[in-house]
């Protein structure tokens, strides 16, 4: 596995950041501008140049093994798009001047096989109230303006509350078709703020009343869609179609884990028919060498159908792996979690884990009792090996033991994975490890793979920290549950680590949470 790397990205004149890339120089362009889009906050179409040694200029990158550690890069921005947006800066005429049809070519294509139908981002911190239609809005900016003059509060009529309940419920669908009690609450708060003449008297929040409205408007809003045959919420439906068996109501399918994207519409102009006929070429497509964008392509289109063979059908593990084997690298993984999610995978998981581990560690040296010793035992593996790697394998065994799991039954450690062949057939859900003949614990593994069901899905991941956080990926593209031994370190994992659904822990969660952020406010 590559060590970490660093790069100094060039946005602009007198612009530049420094790119922290904790798996090292990403395998493809791709995969770099992702990363520069995400830390550097680009935003608007690129291409990349990287300063050669030779010519002591800089030159098109088109591919990722031209630079290493510590190299510049510099950003071009494409015409009639933003740049850095925290920044405005412009690209220049000569930049502009130097970009080829041929980037413009594969820009358009890849925009293209996006699919549309898919939300591009979670939840907001703060929920974006839009305008209303124009005679409500005429009506709040009038009432608003009483308020501030003399604190007269408003009470719209009937019609004019349920067309801003309507508006909202438009709003909040394009995040999540199913929203919790806390995220109600933040959208109720946010419409009060933007129109306080909707305060409500005798509230203590002022805005509970609306709370509760939204709530039934919401239910209404999904039998709606459920009405015009949208697909994420005909799933849920008693009577699904003219024949089928009534589902019930403990079959509910609905994001549990901070999915943006669950059980999505098919793509404009595709079809169950087609869609298989995609599948069926992907399984070619896997077959030849340097293919991955066509794989990229190709396994994007057939999200939607892919996603909803997993949730509906729920098919083994082998079945899945024979009918999608491009989902099962740690390239198409992590795509398929940020497809789900919005969220990068290995990247967040790594700087989330390296940014924790300070703390972490302070507080295990605090553990007493049985868990205290195992963790020393844990933690002393760090000073015979101070790679990174080795110090994030002991930071996560450390965590399941104080969270009073046991490490193995995530992290085995073999020296031959055929003599332990019957052992991996039984293990449900896990990480193997094949440490060399006579090797010290902290020396370097020979292999780190997963096992599901037990079925061998992916080796060669290089260490303990990769292996999880790509085993994490998993659990989400294939909607597997969390392992009730291990319910604690995943929601760990998922809420603190990932800062997915943060705001809703178990109390063992909640007391670790407390105690990391002890002394930051």
């Amino acid at each position: 596995m590559a060590s970490s790397a660093v790069l100094c990205i060039i946005l602009g004149e007198n612009d530049s950041k420094k790119l922290t890339l904790p798996l090292g120089i990403p395998g493809s362009v791709e995969e770099l501008k992702t990363e520069i889009q995400r830390q550097c906050e680009v935003s608007g179409e690129f291409r990349l140049q990287y300063k050669d040694i030779d010519f002591d200029e800089f030159i098109n990158l088109t591919s990722t093994s031209d630079i290493q550690n510590k190299a510049t890069i510099k950003v071009i921005y494409l015409p009639n798009t933003p740049s850095a947006s925290s920044l405005g800066s412009q690209p220049s005429l000569d930049e502009i001047a130097s970009i080829s049809s041929v980037d413009t070519d594969i820009l358009s294509s890849s925009e293209s096989s996006s699919s549309s139908s898919l939300r591009c981002e979670p939840w907001p911190d703060v929920f974006p109230v839009a305008e209303f239609v124009y005679d409500v809005e005429i009506q709040l900016q009038r009432a608003n303006s009483d308020f501030q003059s003399n604190g007269t509060l408003f009470s719209p009529s009937p019609r004019m509350k349920s067309d801003i309940l309507e508006c909202l419920a438009s709003q909040i669908i394009k995040y999540k078709a199913y929203p919790t009690s806390a995220e109600f609450d933040a959208v109720a708060e946010a419409l009060v703020k933007k129109h306080p003449c909707l305060r409500e008297r005798g509230s203590v929040t002022g805005f509970y009343g609306w709370k509760i409205s939204l709530k039934y408007k919401m239910a209404n809003y999904r039998t709606k869609l459920r009405n015009i045959e949208c697909v994420e919420l005909n799933v849920n439906s008693l009577k699904r179609k003219q024949g089928d068996p009534r589902t019930s109501p403990n079959q509910v399918k609905k994001p549990r884990r901070a999915e943006v994207n669950y059980c999505p519409n098919y793509p404009t102009g595709q079809s169950k028919e087609s869609l298989e006929e995609e599948r069926l070429s992907l399984l070619t497509e896997v077959t030849k060498s340097n293919n991955q964008q066509v794989i990229k392509e190709k396994m994007e289109r057939t999200f939607a159908y892919r996603w909803h063979e997993v949730v509906e059908d729920k098919p083994f593990i082998a079945e899945c792996k024979r009918r999608w084997p491009a989902l099962f690298s740690e390239r198409e993984v992590e795509a398929e979690f940020t497809r789900i999610t919005t969220v990068p995978l290995r990247s967040k998981f790594m700087q989330q884990l390296d940014h924790h581990s300070s703390r972490l560690m302070t507080v295990f040296r605090r553990k007493g009792g049985d868990a205290g010793r195992k963790i020393r035992t844990i933690i002393a593996d760090m000073d015979k090996n101070g790679a990174i790697e080795t110090r994030r394998a002991c930071v996560l065994k450390a965590l399941i033991v104080y969270l009073n799991e046991d490490p193995e039954n995530l992290i085995r450690d073999y020296l031959d994975v055929e003599d332990n062949q019957e052992t991996i057939e039984q293990t449900v859900l896990g990480i193997f490890t094949i440490s060399k003949e006579g090797a010290e614990p902290t020396d370097d593994l020979e292999d780190v793979g997963i096992i599901i069901e037990g079925v061998e899905v992916l080796h060669d991941l290089g260490n303990v920290a990769n292996a999880l956080a790509v085993l994490f990926g998993l659990m989400y593209s294939l909607d597997l549950s969390y392992p009730a031994n291990l319910k604690y370190t995943f929601e760990v994992l998922q809420k603190l680590v990932m800062e997915l659904d943060g705001t809703n822990l178990s109390t063992k969660a909640q007391v670790l949470k407390n105690k990391l952020f002890e002394g930051t406010s």
